[in-house]
């Protein structure tokens, strides 16, 4: 594979792409897609890029990830529908998917119906735990499969569409990145001894009002 080096944490997973290929996008947004934290949605977009770069064929890349994407959603809908809200609760911790929340998710799901499962493929841990609310809430499997197939085509779309096309301008991308980095650092610094300016006169006033509330609370203190 030939090109130019992929920029921040796409860097990370230029190794994995390199030695698995499709079979890296496809695997990780499928463990993702039924409840295991890995970063799916973060390697279909690096495929993507690498797919623009020339390093991989963007059709199938979007086909691989929407095939898993829908797989994978389908059996935590099947760990929903078998397993029930017993198997959740006892291991929901592990995705971030506590009682309240479970509590809220399905009153969500009831109210709103399919439509929640196309939008939920486009927020940060509920597209993990997708299925699986699903299933517990016992919507029909026809219903959840048309809808979570939407939601995987508009997801996969949007991702591709967006790495492809930065894929095919990286060069200049990278270039650009090198070249303002330094300003980067800098606004970086400048925003963090703002903070920490802030934070200490904070504290200052802060220590000065119980000073003066102590000293008013004495007795024979000043009135």
């Amino acid at each position: 594979m030939t090109g130019p080096p992929l920029p921040g944490i796409l860097a990370s997973l230029a190794p994995l792409l390199n030695h698995w290929g499709y079979l890296a996008i496809g695997g990780l947004v499928l463990l993702e897609d039924f409840g295991i934290p890995v970063p799916g949605e973060t390697v279909l977009i690096a495929g993507a890029v690498y797919a623009g770069a020339g390093r991989l064929n963007i059709v199938a890349v979007g086909v691989v990830a929407f095939a898993a994407a829908v797989i994978g959603d389908n059996i935590g809908y099947l760990i929903g529908r078998l397993g029930g809200r017993a198997l959740v609760l006892r291991w929901g911790k592990y995705v971030l998917l506590t009682a309240e929340r479970l509590d809220k998710a399905q009153d969500f799901f009831t109210r709103h119906g399919g439509w929640v499962v196309t939008i939920a493929r486009f927020l940060e841990v509920v597209r993990q735990a997708n299925g699986i609310i699903a299933g517990i809430t016992g919507m029909p499997w026809r219903k959840f499969l048309a809808y979570n197939a939407l939601g995987a085509a508009l997801w996969v779309g949007l991702w591709a569409s967006v790495g492809d096309l930065a894929g095919r301008h990286i060069g200049t991308i990278y270039a650009q990145i090198t070249r303002y980095s330094l300003y980067a650092l800098i606004a970086a610094g400048v925003v963090i001894l703002a903070l920490i300016a802030r934070h200490l006169v904070r504290r200052r006033r802060a220590a000065r009002q119980a000073a003066a509330h102590q000293e008013l609370s004495r007795p024979g203190g000043r009135r």
